[in-house]
């Protein structure tokens, strides 16, 4: 015969099970109080006086007949497979992603200081770099369950905390500090040193398979900076995530989900769609989200609105914005995806920068994208979307494609893995009139693909550019990127990875040389939960940006430590 309390000790953490019949004793105390004190209820004063509604409701705890209603709410007949909640998500490759070493050796630089030679990588689901665009909702720590299981962190308990048999707790965080020094700081002359501090807690409780909640707490720091923080820099104490799932039903044995609330989302390669994790306050949206895992089709619908981070009072969603879509991922194999997508973004706010007007508009987003890899060792990466609505009194036509091939071998000296891209995105031939030509490149992951300084978008470009990852160790990431910009109309305007002009000749006299830019990335994998990444970039200015404003060539460094637990 089962016994709550029994169970409790042996699936909770101590702390837990204390909250845990703490509050089941208010709350069930306050009910049987109720119940007891109800209008017309016979009461028998000798038994009012004698008995107290925490030891009514100790008594019901400790029942060992399991029909108590937390006993109901705890344990099940009905067993729960944990091993397939929550579902792991498959993302597809990023762009010019990199095949790093696999096999034995040692993977932190931890490993190494204590003689811990692994067979394999980790199965510790954060990856080995300090960045980690995808949420920490989709983070995998299933094997934890495994009774098998030999691979074993310090962090463990935090993360799958049975509590009886219908539910599961987690949580986790993270804590990053990144030292910034740019010249020539956003083309506008000065230079800029600051500091972006950023903090991430979350937990993560699921009622079975049927009901989950999520949320995510950020805080978001610029210290001491010389210029004014982005708006992407500073938001103090806000959800990030703010969710609940519920599942409304299966599809050959595969759970639909249903997302209501505060999320962040990622799709594709997220040239499109990202959490843009470089930001110090990511990227987060309001809404719905229907969604399907398969074995090899995933779908996502979702229809949500922008959050625009504000430091002074709590965040809000922007109700002139309206994003939706449906997005499609089909895996024949193991690492290649094939995404068809149909988006509309609907931005009803008036804005017009440089001269160039910008909004009002709604515009069609119909796209695909084939990326994957024969052996590891050919790689390749094409995307294609076409636009088509309205901005203002014209007509939207719009366009961008991106095509690449790289060559990885795990087994030369260092592992290298090297890639060239050509990207382009449509610029407006005729700005203010006539067809609008400028693509729109939404809410995209732009730091990671148009270069490290953040002063090119995917929109009016041409970006011939090639990469190369190598790994010293397998700690050790090095990734050095060179891009040659050119604007595809010099009539429009250079848009940055945030989408807003930042310098134009409207007449065309100053050309479309942007210039060419180098980027330096070194990540230092310390441990399962730490690295350390320094990195240099220089856009070397070409005629354009000497001809439309101060023509120093812009420069960054950067030294970053991030913390996830």
């Amino acid at each position: 015969m089962f016994k709550p309390n029994r169970g409790m000790t042996q699936k909770a953490p101590p702390f837990l099970r204390v909250v845990l019949v703490a509050l089941s004793t208010a709350s069930l105390a306050a009910l049987g109080y109720a119940e007891e004190n109800a209008p017309g209820k016979p009461t028998n004063g000798l038994e009012t006086a004698n008995t107290l509604p925490g030891t009514i409701l100790m008594e019901t705890y400790l029942d060992e007949s399991g029909d108590s209603l937390l006993g109901q709410l705890l344990y099940s007949p009905v067993p729960v497979d944990w091993s397939r909640v929550p579902q792991a998500r498959i993302f597809p490759r990023t762009g010019d992603f990199p095949v790093p070493p696999t096999g034995p050796g040692y993977y932190s630089l931890h490993d190494w200081l204590t003689g811990n030679y692994r067979q394999g990588p980790p199965k510790f689901p954060y990856p080995r770099f300090a960045m980690m665009p995808p949420s920490f909702f989709d983070a995998d720590f299933r094997y934890l369950d495994d009774p098998t299981n030999t691979d074993f962190d310090w962090s463990d308990f935090l993360h799958r905390i049975h509590i009886g048999d219908n539910w599961l707790l987690a949580t986790g965080g993270q804590f990053w500090s990144r030292y910034m020094h740019e010249v020539n700081s956003r083309l506008s002359g000065f230079d800029n040193d600051y500091t972006l501090i950023r903090t991430r807690v979350w937990a993560d409780l699921w009622y079975r398979d049927l009901v989950r909640l999520y949320a995510e707490f950020l805080d978001a720091h610029s210290i001491d900076p010389d210029l004014p923080p982005l708006r992407i820099d500073v938001n103090r104490s806000d959800f990030l995530n703010a969710f609940v799932e519920i599942k409304v039903g299966e599809w050959e044995d595969r759970p639909i989900y249903v997302r209501l609330g505060r999320q962040e989302l990622l799709l594709g390669s997220q040239r499109l769609i990202s959490t843009l994790d470089w930001a110090n306050t990511r990227r987060t949206f309001d809404g719905i989200r229907a969604y399907r895992q398969g074995e090899k089709w995933d779908v996502d619908i979702f229809w949500l609105q922008p959050v625009i981070p504000d430091p002074s009072q709590l965040d809000s969603k922007d109700n002139n914005q309206n994003f939706a879509g449906v997005w499609t991922t089909y895996r024949p194999r193991r690492g290649t995806f094939w995404d068809m997508y149909y988006l509309f973004l609907d931005n009803t706010n008036n804005t017009t920068l440089r001269g160039l007007s910008l909004a009002p508009y709604n515009v069609h987003t119909l796209g695909t994208r084939y990326a994957g890899d024969i052996q590891n060792r050919w790689l390749w990466d094409f995307e294609l979307a076409l636009q088509f609505g309205e901005l203002r009194n014209q007509d939207v036509l719009a366009g961008m494609a991106t095509a690449g091939v790289g060559y990885a071998r795990t087994d030369w000296f260092w592992s290298p893995t090297f890639w060239v891209y050509y990207d382009f995105a449509s610029g407006d031939r005729t700005p203010n009139s006539g067809e609008f030509n400028t693509f729109n490149h939404l809410f995209p992951f732009g730091h990671y693909y148009m270069g490290w300084i953040d002063l090119v978008g995917r929109q009016n470009i041409h970006d011939f550019n090639m990469h190369l990852f190598l790994y010293p160790t397998k700690w050790i990431t090095v990734w050095a990127q060179y891009h040659r910009f050119w604007l595809v109309s010099p009539k429009d305007a250079l848009y940055n990875a945030a989408g807003v002009p930042i310098r134009a000749d409207l007449t065309g006299a100053a050309g479309n040389d942007v210039g060419h830019e180098l980027d330096l990335v070194f990540n230092f994998h310390l441990s399962n939960h730490s690295d350390l990444m320094v990195g240099w970039s220089k856009l070397y200015a070409g005629d354009f940006i000497k001809a439309t404003g101060p023509g120093q060539s812009p420069e960054l460094f950067y030294l970053m430590y991030s913390f996830r637990w």
